[in-house]
């Protein structure tokens, strides 16, 4: 399951405030990073090794393990 709200801090945390920083920080459509930044797609393997190089969030940050119903 995708953590959205890692991904939202670290981008804060660096200066970055909206989807449109995310995609100019690193390099990726609009409609990407407001895709990322709402939680409505997990990242790719490529796009997490981009979010752990200009945030510092790793992908094991980004992506939790779905919880099991027992």
């Amino acid at each position: 399951m995708y953590d959205r709200t890692a991904l939202v801090a670290a981008a804060r945390d660096a200066g970055d405030r909206t989807p449109s920083d995310i995609a100019r920080r690193m390099q990726v459509a609009r409609t990407t990073a407001w895709r990322l930044w709402n939680g409505h797609t997990a990242p790719s393997a490529a796009l997490a090794a981009a979010v752990e190089h200009h945030y510092g969030v790793s992908a094991r940050q980004l992506i939790k393990p779905a919880r099991v119903a027992a």
